[in-house]
């Protein structure tokens, strides 16, 4: 049953429908229906905006006061900039103050609801309202197809809960990430089915795997953390370097997570998932000046260690790697060897924890498809590409749902 919130609609002909009712999805519903456009707003499963929902701890990050294109990758790393440009931050900010929603700064320009997210959704559920946007809910899509109306209408949706017609049809059904909540392919098979290029999605800012070497030293640790500095190793001196994440590394009985882990692990899988990753275990000091500042003395190294990294930690670690001896026993060439090991700590990830554990995808619709300015297909007029289902991918931190407000109002001003 197609419903406005509660009322039975009986029209099957649309100016836009809109598939996919999450961050992006309602976003660029309540803003083309604002704009005077009819939409109906499509989706397959029981509850809408399940990600806003889990997001932040339930609190919702979303956005962040640092968005920059630099803060995404894609196959164009241009291509974002067109959007994020014309609807910041700032933009969306506001928009959360007209609801009287009271948010704060966390770290890092993190902005989080005080109270729930569960009003970053009643917020564009009542801007859907406004817009008088219709919802078909759950409603599974069974096919779309061009068709050459007379009237205007350029697609024809077949949904379980009726056929409808549209001029412009916009996909925000997102990626693969956490598919418990409903992720599906949906929108790259759609990409495909009208000539677009989709680049492979992979897990990203998901946890890191280790091997069983690994885990033997360290899977006892599990539940430890410590600040540190991670990067993608570069494979030689000519090879473009990563962007350096300093935050927490979270160590599992599977391999390593945190913060940091999850940001670089996009870096990680964009370049391959052949290389190691690096940690730098001391990001305030130069390893080499302070191993010499304590030469002198009868510490040992998993002591000192243990000034700057959780006591397990630092034992376990110096264990590990053969250390664990009074620093001035140590010859010059072993101290040197100690200094590059803590500041360029490198590891061999086995893979990733997969799409179960992703924040989000890294790939999707291929941007030389799209148009940066209003995200349609350049080979299917009136086909609109939108959110995470596209080949942009943000940092940790909000990015993400910045890109999804930024891409949805792209398309919906220009529907």
């Amino acid at each position: 049953m197609i419903r406005a919130f509660g009322a039975r609609v009986e029209a099957v002909d649309f100016d836009v429908i809109v598939i996919g009712a999450g961050a992006a999805g309602m976003m660029c519903a309540a803003r083309a229906g604002q704009r005077g456009r009819r939409v109906l707003l499509v989706d397959h499963a029981q509850r809408h905006a399940e990600k806003i929902r889990i997001s932040g701890g339930g609190r919702c990050n979303f956005t962040n006061l640092d968005c920059r294109p630099e803060a995404f990758l894609s196959k164009n790393p241009h291509f974002c900039r067109s959007a994020l440009a014309r609807y910041t931050p700032r933009d969306f900010i506001e928009l959360v103050q007209r609801h009287r929603i009271a948010y704060h700064e966390k770290t890092l320009g993190q902005l989080f609801c005080d109270d729930s997210a569960l009003q970053i959704i009643a917020m564009l559920k009542l801007e859907c309202e406004r817009g008088q946007v219709r919802w078909a809910m759950p409603a599974s899509v069974e096919r779309v197809a061009p068709c050459d109306g007379e009237d205007g209408a350029r697609f024809a949706v077949a949904t379980s809960q009726g056929s409808f017609r549209c001029a412009s049809l916009v996909i925000a059904s997102g990626g693969l990430s956490i598919p418990k909540i409903g992720a599906s392919p949906f929108g790259y098979r759609l990409a495909e089915q009208f000539g677009l290029a989709v680049v492979a999605p992979k897990p990203a800012l998901v946890p890191l795997a280790a091997d069983p070497e690994f885990l033997a030293r360290f899977g006892g640790l599990s539940g430890a953390s410590f600040d540190a500095v991670t990067a993608v190793a570069a494979p030689d001196k000519n090879a473009r370097k990563s962007p350096r994440f300093r935050e927490s590394v979270l160590l599992t009985h599977r391999g390593l997570s945190g913060p940091a882990i999850l940001q670089i692990s996009s870096y990680w899988q964009q370049a391959g998932g052949r290389g190691a990753i690096e940690i730098d275990l001391l990001p305030d000091l130069n390893a080499q000046q302070w191993l010499d500042s304590h030469r002198l003395e009868a510490a040992w190294i998993g002591d000192l260690l243990a000034g700057r990294l959780p006591r397990r930690v630092a034992l376990a670690f110096a264990a590990a790697h053969g250390w664990d001896r009074p620093l001035a026993q140590l010859s010059n060439k072993v101290v040197g060897e100690i200094a590059a090991t803590l500041g360029h700590w490198r590891i061999q990830p086995s893979g990733t924890l997969g799409f179960d554990k992703a924040e989000v995808t890294l790939g999707g619709v291929d941007t030389d498809g799209l148009s940066q300015q209003t995200m349609e297909a350049k080979s299917a007029p009136g086909l609109y590409f939108i959110g995470e289902v596209v080949d942009v991918t943000g940092w940790l931190g909000g990015y993400n749902f910045q890109w999804a407000w930024s891409s949805a109002v792209a398309a919906a001003e220009a529907l």
